[in-house]
């Protein structure tokens, strides 16, 4: 503590006084301690630091808009149909108390209903290459679960 306070000293002349000394020392540890609880509050809590799996409904649509090369119209139907899902997902996880294993087949059900309602929106390109991509992502899925 004394190297340290004599390092300060020396790097801030102008306060001469050992009292401006230690309200400096205080103002440091301070700044410091709240910087350290913004830090750990930056996840607004909750399961899975507060985030979805998949992102927001906006940055899902926007993955698919790159993906798929979405019209302008089939952006604002998709974002509708993943807001739609998020609230319902939202309220099954509310309601079970955070029981996934209770919640699982209506999640199932739900992200099941939502893609296809996305597929009734695309072209037949864009259907075909939405169902590769769930089908790739079922692959992935299945091969972390098996331990691959």
């Amino acid at each position: 503590m004394v190297k340290l306070y004599s390092f300060i000293f020396i790097i801030t002349p102008k306060i001469k006084s050992e009292e401006k000394m230690k309200k400096l020392l205080l103002v440091c540890a301070f700044v410091l301690g709240l910087s350290a609880i913004s830090f750990a509050q930056d996840n607004n809590g909750g399961q899975n630091g507060g985030r979805r799996r998949g992102g927001n409904p906006t940055q899902m649509t926007a993955r698919l808009k790159e993906q798929l090369s979405l019209t302008d119209d089939q952006v604002a139907k998709v974002t509708a149909i993943y807001t739609a899902q998020a609230k319902v997902q939202d309220s099954l996880r509310t309601a079970s108390n955070g029981d996934r294993q209770a919640i699982r087949p209506a999640i199932t059900a739900l992200r099941k209903s939502t893609n296809d309602k996305i597929t009734a929106v695309l072209t037949a390109d864009q259907a075909e290459k939405f169902k590769k991509q769930l089908a790739d992502q079922a692959a992935r899925q299945a091969a972390r679960q098996n331990g691959n």
